[in-house]
């Protein structure tokens, strides 16, 4: 072989194995995908860690709107998002049902738990299970601050108030009509009871003067499950970037950043994807083993 050829087919292999003659993946025709989710993804601040990996990996832009999940899964049926993430699993089974998406995945799951001022004037630590505190929260006329806003969390409540056998009225129930961070912050400064998810409280606990009263009932489970709007209804939405992002999200290399998401040592979210044939079925696994504060 001559020298000149040989340094040539050298250079070639040098730039081939450099990966610099490879191929780049081309950007994707809409790259800016938007996704109505929970308020908790937000304020626990599991998406500004995790998305722009995925970002990263695909070429696409995520724009997040973080509101209650009855409003996330409003904007979807509206059209207005290409792909939901909320943490109300009977509404999101509705969702489907009705045809405004295409299907339900199971992405992850965490717990709520009852938060309360140290002196807990209802006595609900020691409760044998969650309707039973807020039993004992009504009966004392103590003040409870609701999220009022149909998100996932004010949904579970009202389904814990109704297995309690009550409707929560008086001036002791107070609805806030606002996000998870902002409650937990008026329950503080009111020492109030109010009904948290794990995430966002282990985000906000060093600066709130609540305490975990009440945990580990298996009615205070939190799913958490993403969904593409239907584009049979909505042709113009994303589907495309919708589906990449629960490919990913579903995908090991998704579970995995969700698992490594911690604060101070803690997981906040458990990875839950089912890559089965039945996850678009609704589960119901034990909530992880939690500790009291």
């Amino acid at each position: 072989m001559k020298p000149l050829l040989a340094t040539a087919l050298l250079g070639l292999t040098l730039l081939s194995s450099s990966g610099l003659l490879a191929k780049e993946t081309a950007p994707p025709a809409t790259p800016t995908l938007k996704m109505a989710t929970t308020t908790s993804t937000e304020n626990s601040g599991l998406l500004q860690d995790i998305l722009p990996k995925f970002e990263a990996d695909t070429g696409y832009k995520v724009q997040v709107i973080a509101v209650g999940s009855g409003k996330a899964l409003k904007m979807g049926e509206d059209g207005d998002v290409d792909v939901v993430l909320s943490h109300a699993p009977a509404a999101e089974k509705e969702f489907i049902a009705k045809g405004f998406g295409d299907k339900r995945y199971p992405v992850m799951y965490n717990d709520f738990i009852l938060l309360g001022s140290a002196a807990d004037p209802a006595s609900i630590k020691g409760s044998t299970n969650a309707p039973e505190a807020l039993g004992k929260i009504a009966s004392k006329a103590a003040t409870f601050i609701s999220r009022g806003d149909d998100s996932g969390t004010h949904k579970k409540e009202l389904k814990l108030w109704e297995s309690a056998q009550l409707k929560p009225a008086g001036a002791w129930y107070r609805e806030a009509g606002d996000g998870m961070e902002k409650v937990i912050q008026m329950a503080g400064e009111l020492d109030a009871y109010t009904l948290a998810d794990r995430g966002t409280w282990l985000s906000v606990a060093g600066k709130s003067p609540l305490k975990i009263l009440y945990e580990g009932d298996k009615e205070l489970f939190n799913p958490y499950g993403i969904m593409a709007v239907s584009q049979t209804r909505y042709p113009d939405i994303n589907h495309a970037g919708a589906q990449a992002l629960i490919d990913w999200i579903t995908s090991p290399t998704g579970q995995q950043a969700i698992g490594d998401f911690k604060i101070n040592g803690t997981m906040l979210f458990t990875p839950d994807a089912d890559k089965s044939p039945a996850a678009a079925e609704e589960k119901t696994p034990e909530p992880a083993p939690t500790t009291a504060q």
